[in-house]
């Protein structure tokens, strides 16, 4: 048998010795395949309508007259927004708000609907609890809107009453008309946004872990020497003969959400399914070679997962998903590149959203390689931990 013939035997050999090892242990059924559906479903299913809807705010109307009332109900009217009280006082409101029974309220002072007709610019107050950022921010938008429409209105009505005609009140109240344009993602739909990184970002982490701990495992449990053994004592045979399985369930449960996502739900995906598809086969494949990096560099069960878990959780603030990294501080803005994540959502910005060609984001496919390339880096070292590193619990 010639020596390469040798060498994908005992690539096979490995192989199916961690295939045996994924069905004989249910945890990695579980964290592979069973987990990451869940997320899916629960992610999805979460955030089905796009934007929180009916938020609850209360009223406190003082002025109790027909136009208040109208405003109220045009309050009401909001997707995002319902009116679920009214409260007789400020105080009352307030309280109410503290106490979380609702996310905002709006102050209708008494005389306003009079102060209205007679042009004397009355006040009114709209108070929103930015504690919830996302509750607040779009309660605030609805209650300014309604505002600015309310004062538009009784613009209107005196302009009329003046004898202007409809167009002429019209061009006064808005000389300039805005046409709003949302591109990408029109809908303005949270789900879009960030579905589209939760899922993949799970994904990542899950791969983290589970890299880390079918290492880890074999020193804990003092079989390295044995898989080593099965892979000709070549360290670059056994860690292909190891990971090949995990690539195979990890890439399928990938390929799981980008079919749910693109097919099923029908989000945006400009470029087609395909430039998607290689983006999370890279994704995978780095986050694998990041997870032999990690228990190469710390090669203790205990520190390993502490590391993948840590270096997971922090991804989701590094790749730009929660905030712009155009506003973090410079040094931040630079480790960011150190995070598979913020590469794969830079591609799904470019591929899916702005429907670029692919070579638009040839720098990020460069990034995810050199994640995929860190095994290089530390096999010499993990090699040797293998065959003679005593586990201490």
């Amino acid at each position: 048998m010639h020596q390469k013939e040798k060498k994908y035997l005992a690539l096979w050999h490995v192989a199916c010795r961690e295939y045996h090892r994924l069905l004989s242990r249910p945890l990695y059924l579980f964290c592979m395949v069973a987990a990451p559906l869940f997320c899916y479903v629960f992610f999805t299913t979460l955030m089905d309508s796009g934007l929180p809807q009916d938020m609850p705010v209360g009223v406190v109307d003082q002025d109790q007259t027909a136009t208040t009332r109208q405003l109220t109900r045009t309050l009401d009217a909001f997707q995002q927004t319902a009116v679920v009280a009214h409260y007789p006082t400020f105080n009352a409101a307030r309280e109410a708000m503290q106490r979380g029974d609702i996310y905002g309220f709006y102050y209708l002072p008494r005389g306003t609907s009079e102060e209205a007709v007679a042009q004397r610019r009355p006040t009114v107050s709209f108070y929103t609890n930015n504690t919830l950022l996302i509750a607040g921010s779009l309660l605030f938008r609805d209650m300014k809107t309604m505002s600015e429409l309310a004062s538009g209105a009784v613009a209107q009505a005196s302009l009329l009453a003046r004898g202007a005609t409809e167009e002429q009140a019209g061009a006064w109240l808005q000389p300039i008309v805005i046409d709003t344009q949302p591109l990408n993602n029109p809908w303005m739909n949270y789900s879009v946004y960030l579905n589209n990184t939760f899922m993949p970002g799970i994904l990542m982490v899950l791969i983290f872990m589970v890299t880390v701990y079918s290492i880890g495992v074999e020193i804990k449990e003092r079989t390295a020497r044995q898989w080593l053994r099965t892979g000709r004592n070549s360290i670059w045979i056994s860690l292909c003969g190891k990971l090949l399985p995990h690539t195979a369930v990890f890439f399928l449960m990938g390929s799981c959400y980008n079919a749910y996502l693109y097919g099923i739900l029908h989000f945006p995906c400009n470029s087609g399914i395909l430039p998607m598809l290689l983006a999370t086969l890279c994704m995978v494949l780095a986050s694998q070679g990041m997870g032999v990096f990690m228990i190469g560099l710390l090669p203790t069960l205990r520190l390993g997962l502490s590391f993948a878990s840590l270096w997971g959780v922090l991804s989701f603030s590094m790749c730009g998903l929660s905030f712009p990294v155009m506003g973090m501080h410079p040094t931040l803005q630079a480790l960011t590149n150190l995070f598979p994540l913020r590469h794969y959502f830079l591609i799904y910005v470019d591929q899916a959203l702005n429907g670029y060609p692919m070579l638009y984001s040839w720098p990020n496919y460069v990034g995810l390689l050199l994640f995929m390339i860190l095994p290089f880096l530390i096999a010499p070292r993990l090699k040797r931990e293998l065959i003679y590193y005593r586990y201490i619990p």
